[in-house]
């Protein structure tokens, strides 16, 4: 039971008037038991919040920083109307509006909307409905909570979409699809066409300028039916945050670009998420998009130093013909001393691998420094992080690994054109 706050106006109203008609011992006691049944008879007027009915409807999944409703309905199944404020609590990071006044009369049904805007990716789980259902004097109410369950999936945001129009232009002039027939230099004999100065000789069909008045020359489309196999590192490396979010989020932005693109190209993409045991993975899937996104969303980085040894074990494991191997990691020296390094030509005797570090932009600007005693040392200190990235990138380009190494916001599209670049030269 909650009693309000007119209660006290209550008893400073009634008393001189029971003080004036009693003596004051007399009065006092008499007030007190006036608005005692008064506030038992407001308690026992105030609809039942035990007997009301609940169930949900609305949005189950939602990308991040976009906003979505999810729906309550109310039932009153008693004698009594319902005057009551009621709340539907979320955690904080589902950024819900979740307090409602509420009207329900005897045997009828309420629609309550609660507005989510999240913050954190992952499964948002509703909490319980409380309900205060006040009395028709507004001295007292009745309150009791409800389990209500419901989960909103807060996917990937993947703001590197606005990327993707302009790769999937170049990946059409790459097929010749493209009112500018450029071709690639993949391994997929295309056509034949007339020579141009500029044309590579090596591809002159001499049997086909022999039955042709000019000189014919072969052109070739980037390979298709490739495979891809996306592999996210859930380790201690990816927690680190740079700016406002995790390097892992940044990762998957980068990955969702490339996954997009080369399933437009006609390969196939797999996925799979480890730090010392499998996060999460997605192979061979028709809807390739939902799919990654789903299996994304509930990924956190765990505060442990990859298992590099399990991790390439698990991808020989899961991957048998060739495919082009992309490790979302970083470029630490010392993890990948100890850990990347000493399997590194197991996976690279059967894949081809490329390895996408997120860079953090403040090392950068640290280097530039020089306005102080304290920033020279800062400099300092970038630069030699800054010298040992070039001497790892240089180290995995001798044993024949591309590297992509950028700040969040140009890894997805670098990466994408390496990915592009790779597929034009028949490298897949």
């Amino acid at each position: 039971m909650a009693v309000t706050g007119r209660l006290g106006l209550l008893a400073l109203l009634a008393a001189p008037v029971v003080g004036f008609l009693l003596p004051s011992s007399a009065g006092i006691g008499l007030a007190a038991a006036v608005l005692l049944l008064l506030v038992v008879l407001d308690l026992l007027l105030a609809g039942s919040v035990r007997r009301l009915e609940f169930a949900r409807s609305g949005a189950t999944s939602v990308r991040l920083g976009e906003a979505c409703e999810v729906t309550l309905t109310v039932a009153n199944p008693g004698g009594r109307p319902v005057r009551a404020w009621l709340r539907d609590a979320w955690p904080p990071s589902a950024g819900a509006e979740d307090r409602h006044r509420l009207t329900l009369p005897p045997g009828e049904r309420r629609v309550v909307t609660t507005r989510l805007l999240p913050t954190r990716r992952g499964d948002r789980i509703a909490a319980r409905v409380t309900v205060r259902s006040i009395g028709p004097l507004g001295l007292a109410a009745r309150q009791g909570s409800h389990d209500v369950p419901w989960t909103v999936r807060v996917l990937p945001p993947f703001h590197s979409r606005k990327h993707l129009p302009s790769r999937l232009a170049r990946l059409q002039q790459l097929d010749g699809r493209n009112a500018v027939l450029i071709r690639g230099q993949g391994t997929e004999f295309d056509s034949l066409r007339e020579y141009v100065i500029g044309d590579d000789v090596r591809s002159i069909d001499w049997r086909a300028s022999a039955r042709a008045s000019d000189v014919m020359v072969r052109t070739w489309r980037p390979e298709r039916d490739r495979h891809v196999v996306l592999v996210l590192d859930t380790g201690r490396v990816s927690a680190g945050r740079v700016g406002d979010a995790p390097r892992l989020d940044a990762a998957m932005d980068a990955a969702l670009l490339l996954a997009v693109l080369a399933a437009r190209a006609g390969d196939r993409v797999d996925l799979l998420a480890y730090d010392r045991q499998v996060h999460a993975a997605v192979q061979g899937s028709t809807e390739l998009l939902p799919a990654l996104v789903n299996a994304m969303a509930p990924l956190e980085s765990s505060l442990v130093e990859t298992d590099a040894r399990g991790m390439v074990a698990e991808v020989l494991r899961r991957t048998r013909r060739r495919a082009l191997v992309v490790l979302l990691t970083g470029l630490d020296a010392a993890p990948l001393e100890e850990g990347l390094f000493p399997v590194l030509s197991k996976l690279t005797s059967r894949h081809r691998l490329m390895i996408a570090s997120v860079a953090d932009p403040r090392v950068a600007e640290m280097a530039a420094g020089r306005g102080d005693a304290e920033a020279v040392y800062d400099a300092a200190a970038a630069e030699r992080v800054l010298a040992e990235r070039r001497q790892v990138t240089a180290r995995l380009a001798r044993h024949g690994v591309e590297v992509v190494d950028a700040v969040p916001e140009e890894l997805p599209p670098r990466l994408a054109d390496r990915y592009l670049a790779l597929k034009a030269a028949g490298r897949l």
